[in-house]
């Protein structure tokens, strides 16, 4: 590159790493901001409290479309953390496995918590499953098409020796689909504004499949005849879907 290339080129780099420190920098300034708000709000109603129906176990149905739950599963739900530790983080968690009748099994993992503030935030799947000797070989952002909008999703595509275990997975926060620390932390302002501690819940699909692309597809089959069945408000805590398209 010649001289007169070097000193064109020059300003246009410089330009873009303005434009990134600036942008870091207006990032920074907003999580204080939102910090300060968080301090200010001071939140003392869980919504668990005010939400006596709310049980896991209760409204996710064990039959459903062509699935229906295996009551001796041979394949084991990934879950790193002890019992002890689960109940200090989570106020209520659900494991099950489900089988369609072409034999197919989707695991489904749910962990719902009241208090989703500091050291009680949910562990993310790209944490728990390193932490049981898995190998995370993709992690990627997704949007899951139901009838009742999309849901704001993460896949994971994992492997522990011969075992290959692709992940779909999301949080939400009272009720919202959230990604990153900048909407998960929006979303808690917005309820403390309220007076409400931000809940929330990690809604987790995977199954044993060499093929990703086929177990996401089957994967989202399975979640869009979930949010079918589940009675609307279930649906908007479970996928932070509200109404019908």
């Amino acid at each position: 590159m010649n001289r007169q290339s070097d000193i064109d080129w020059m300003p246009m780099t410089m330009s873009r790493i303005i434009m990134k420190v600036r942008t870091a920098s207006a990032s920074a300034l907003l999580m204080v901001a939102l910090t300060i708000c968080g301090i200010t709000a001071k939140p003392t109603l869980k919504v668990s409290a005010s939400d006596s129906f709310f049980a896991l176990e209760a409204i996710v149905p064990k039959k459903f479309g062509d699935w229906r739950e295996e009551r001796q599963p041979v394949t084991q739900v990934v879950n790193p953390q002890t019992k002890e530790l689960l109940d200090r983080i989570y106020k209520e968690t659900l494991s099950r496995t489900y089988m369609n009748s072409d034999g197919y099994r989707i695991m489904l993992s749910l962990a719902y918590g009241d208090d989703q503030r500091g050291g009680l935030q949910a562990h993310k799947p790209e944490v728990c499953y390193p932490a049981q000797g898995f190998t995370v070989l993709t992690n990627s952002e997704v949007d899951i098409a139901t009838p009742f909008g999309y849901i704001a999703a993460r896949r994971l595509s994992t492997s522990f020796g011969k075992r290959k275990e692709p992940v779909t997975y999301w949080f939400t926060v009272g009720g919202t689909t959230v990604r990153g620390k900048l909407q998960q932390r929006l979303a808690e302002i917005q309820m403390g504004l309220t007076g409400q501690v931000p809940d929330g819940l990690l809604f987790r699909v995977s199954s044993l499949d060499d093929s990703s692309h086929n177990a996401f597809e089957v994967q989202d089959a399975f979640i869009s005849d979930l949010m079918k069945v589940l009675a609307p408000r279930d649906r908007e805590k479970l996928g932070g879907l509200l109404t019908a398209h």
